[in-house]
């Protein structure tokens, strides 16, 4: 990727199992990247991010989140722990923002609508959004389920 220093700010929603991964640019205002990943992988990109520029990470304080302190402080970087009281409600909201429910599913009421996948990079996205205190932008509409290691 080709990052400025220090404008890289990612966000994690920690899990035993898995993990939202998102990392954003945040003078530009744009989600890079985002991932449900195994925490060993997502780990591993948070290693591979920090070499690239990351500057701090912004993870949520539910599951795992003690573990996951422990895990990246070796990579030194900045972290801000943030309560994710609510994301996963406000993680479905911003799913039917980001992709409209087309054919049928539009005449579903909005509270009865569920999503079609996990929400975990969307749940690291509001933490990200939180901690800046801003709405960021997807630049592609494709989560990736599996990245290869870094």
């Amino acid at each position: 990727m080709n990052w400025k220093p220090n404008c890289l700010i990612a966000g994690i929603d920690p899990g035993r199992s898995k993990c939202g991964l998102v990392i954003a640019d945040r003078v530009g205002g744009w989600i890079e990247q985002a991932a449900i990943l195994e925490p060993e992988a997502a780990l591993a990109w948070l290693g591979h991010w920090r070499g690239e520029g990351l500057a701090s990470l912004v993870i949520g304080n539910g599951t795992g989140s003690r573990g996951w302190l422990h895990a990246i402080a070796p990579l030194g970087m900045e972290t801000h722990l943030v309560d994710e009281y609510g994301t996963t409600l406000a993680a479905r909201h911003r799913f039917w923002q980001l992709f409209p429910p087309k054919g049928l599913r539009r005449l579903v009421p909005r509270g009865l609508r569920l999503p079609p996948r996990d929400l975990d990079d969307l749940a690291a996205q509001l933490l990200v959004e939180g901690h800046l205190k801003r709405e960021l932008k997807r630049r592609d509409s494709a989560l990736i389920r599996t990245w290869p290691a870094p």
